[in-house]
């Protein structure tokens, strides 16, 4: 293996580099900033996963919850970040509610849930609501207006994004493929934004995890939906249901 060496005249500095840079105009990329939504290092009282091993079979019976952040350009280099508050439900995979708050306050979260509460207002049964550990789901605002509706709580017991996976795969599809390439230079502009990506998401976009129907037409529908992939999850689930009743 060989190694190259510079002559000693063309090796920089810190000082000679950055002249050399200014000089000709150019800028180093900055590594992007990390953006934390979860803060589970609290004194809340928690709850346990209640959905391991649950395969929904009808719409209201599991909600999933997640907040992700989404950059915002106020100038050409001040880049600050907003956040969205997404409930969807497990069974049909339509959203159910949504809001974006500049802040991570707990106040977005709850306008999402107050939105999906309208969900329920004919009766029937009550979901499962399942989210991560952070403050927002755990403070008393959120866990009693759950209760007060008569909705049971669970809650991740990790790190692990396989814990909330159907909350994750709505937060990826929209912002890498909905929202992908788009420059939001106003709460007001991703509000709109999001307005228009829910309507599609719901009514016009075809999902391969209901049988390629949209997930307004799968809310219409009650058992398993057959999915264009294979889930690995699910299949270890209903072998080990084999396995217990067999037993």
């Amino acid at each position: 293996m060989y190694r190259t060496e510079f002559p000693a005249e063309a090796r920089l500095g810190r000082d000679k580099f950055e002249d050399l840079m200014a000089r000709y105009g150019l800028k180093v990329r900055n590594k992007p900033r990390r953006v934390r939504t979860t803060d589970s290092n609290h004194g809340l009282p928690l709850y346990p996963n209640m959905v391991r091993e649950l395969i929904p079979e009808r719409v209201n019976q599991l909600w999933t919850s997640d907040i992700t952040y989404i950059p915002l350009f106020v100038g050409d280099d001040d880049r600050r970040f907003c956040y969205l508050s997404l409930i969807t439900d497990a069974y049909s995979h339509e959203i159910v509610g949504w809001a974006v708050g500049l802040t991570l306050d707990a106040h977005y979260p709850l306008m999402a849930l107050e939105m999906a509460l309208t969900r329920l207002e004919g009766g029937g049964e009550r979901p499962i609501h399942h989210s991560d550990r952070g403050i927002q789901y755990a403070c008393k605002r959120y866990t009693k207006t759950l209760s007060d509706n008569g909705i049971r709580i669970s809650m991740t017991e990790s790190g692990d994004p396989k814990e909330n996976a159907y909350a994750e795969r709505v937060n990826s599809t929209i912002k890498n493929e909905l929202l992908k390439g788009r420059r939001f230079h106003s709460l007001a502009d991703v509000r709109a934004a999001m307005r228009d990506a829910v309507d599609f998401y719901n009514n016009r976009r075809p999902h391969m995890s209901v049988d390629m129907l949209t997930p307004a037409q799968a809310a219409t529908l009650r058992g398993e939906i057959p999915k264009k992939w294979h889930s690995f999850r699910e299949t270890a689930i209903k072998k080990n249901e084999n396995v217990v009743g067999n037993s």
